[in-house]
């Protein structure tokens, strides 16, 4: 039987004293033990070098780094020299994903898809990098059906991704029902769901509107009535989270990769409460 993993997204930090402050957040977060943190990558490269900087940081901690790896915008030149950058430092896992094209960017560059940078990759590189995809349990916002969602998902597994990370989701049914229907299709790589810590309504509304995560409705009625109230909104969201963990593993999901925000008090207190 497979072990169950954990890891933890971390995004760069831009200033000396986010540094800092991520140090100390992945520090705390290094107790509980993840098989990696995952680093993101702005649209376009746009955090390129706070990106490198970063990954590189939890490496000389003695973690393992896995760095998020968008093509949109991109070319296959600057692709291959940011794969050789961190085949040089010895990174051996990556988060390969399409990316959002930067505001103001016309072109969306020499790569269109995902499938197309996992292809790159494994041209490139061989076997040196664990390529790990998004999944969209709730379907990605841009596609046309579910069933061309699932498709495209296929095409990145078929591409070389040896695993998925999913979008974050609150609704544990949509988890199963995706892993179900790509398994149909014939992927067997471990999908591990996304799990989003609830700490502030109103930043938690905007990021599922753009990026179609669905908040149900008697959620967000329950959130909405707290109004400013920081405490009982953290108290809500821990008990809502805490299930949702429990289900997804105790119905046989292989890990789950927490969006921390850069903070490590929501998840460290969900990690107790599993008794992980």
């Amino acid at each position: 039987m497979t072990p169950t993993t954990f890891s933890f997204e971390f995004f760069p930090p831009k200033t000396p004293e986010g540094m800092d402050k991520l140090r100390a957040t992945r520090d705390q977060l290094a107790r509980l033990k993840p098989k990696f943190f995952s680093v993101t990558f702005g649209a376009g490269g746009s955090t390129r070098d706070f990106s490198l900087e970063t990954v590189l940081d939890i490496q000389r901690a003695g973690y393992e780094a896995a760095p998020h790896l968008s093509c949109i915008g991109s070319t296959h030149v600057n692709i291959r020299a940011i794969l050789q950058e961190y085949q040089n430092h010895g990174i051996r896992h990556i988060v390969a994903l399409r990316g959002d094209l930067p505001s103001g960017m016309a072109s969306t560059g020499e790569f269109r898809y995902a499938n197309e940078l996992v292809e790159f990759i494994r041209s490139e590189t061989g076997d040196w990098f664990n390529i790990e995809v998004a999944a969209y349990p709730e379907y990605h916002p841009q596609a046309r059906s579910a069933r061309d969602d699932l498709l495209n998902f296929k095409r990145k597994v078929d591409a070389g991704a040896n695993s998925a990370i999913t979008q974050y989701f609150f609704n544990a049914d949509a988890y199963f029902n995706f892993v179900d229907e790509a398994a149909a299709l014939g992927v067997n790589i471990p999908i591990v769901p996304g799990i989003m810590p609830i700490g502030n309504f109103s930043q938690l509304a905007r990021f599922s509107d753009a990026c179609g995560a669905e908040i149900p409705r008697w959620m967000r009625k329950q959130l909405e009535g707290y109004s400013d109230d920081i405490d009982s909104i953290r108290a809500f969201g821990l008990d809502v989270v805490t299930d949702l963990c429990e289900r997804l593993l105790k119905g046989g999901a292989p890990g789950l990769h927490f969006y921390t925000m850069n903070q490590a008090a929501a998840t460290t207190e969900i990690w107790k409460r599993l008794g992980l």
